[in-house]
């Protein structure tokens, strides 16, 4: 029964840290695809074809300045204004969605990394010859094992293990 368990726990600490690979990995690959979105997402079919539309009302405004047809371009650009509002809107609402994808990546992030971070609290993170940390030794193995085999264990919260 005791080497199954043990087997059953080396396998796990096998698999740890592919696991922690991956899960990192992919919250690097949202940050990426988030910061995309933030740089390049704004240029939605809609806010382009409204850009269009400003350009060209405009354009069309300015070459109806004279007197007669002043009425014409005023219009024109009260029409430019309003599509610029409704450009400014989608743009706000963009940024929202891309401010809310930011939270929701930022809150996962920590509530996993802490969520490892007190799984493997009492695994060591490294081993370190006495001899090289002499002044430093007991600051280092706060809280862990201390001195196994001549070398400090470092961030071992426990010897459970």
């Amino acid at each position: 029964m005791m080497e199954g368990d043990i087997s059953i726990e080396e396998q796990q600490r096998s698999l740890a840290a592919p696991l922690i690979f991956l899960i990192v990995l992919a919250f690097q690959f949202a940050s990426h695809w988030i910061d995309h979105l933030k740089k390049g997402g704004s240029e939605k079919a809609k806010e382009i074809q409204l850009r269009a539309e400003i350009k060209q009302l405009l354009k069309e405004a300015s070459s109806l300045s004279q007197p007669s047809t002043f009425a014409q371009g005023a219009k024109l650009k009260r029409q430019a204004a309003a599509k610029e509002k409704e450009l400014a809107k989608c743009q706000d609402l963009h940024d929202k969605d891309t401010t809310l994808y930011s939270n929701v990546l930022l809150f996962s992030k920590v509530l996993i990394y802490l969520t490892l971070l007190l799984w493997f609290w009492s695994s060591p993170v490294a081993s370190i010859s006495q001899q090289l940390v002499q002044p430093f030794g007991r600051l280092l193995s706060w809280r862990t094992g201390g001195v196994q085999n001549n070398n400090i264990m470092i961030f071992k919260a426990n010897a459970a293990y």
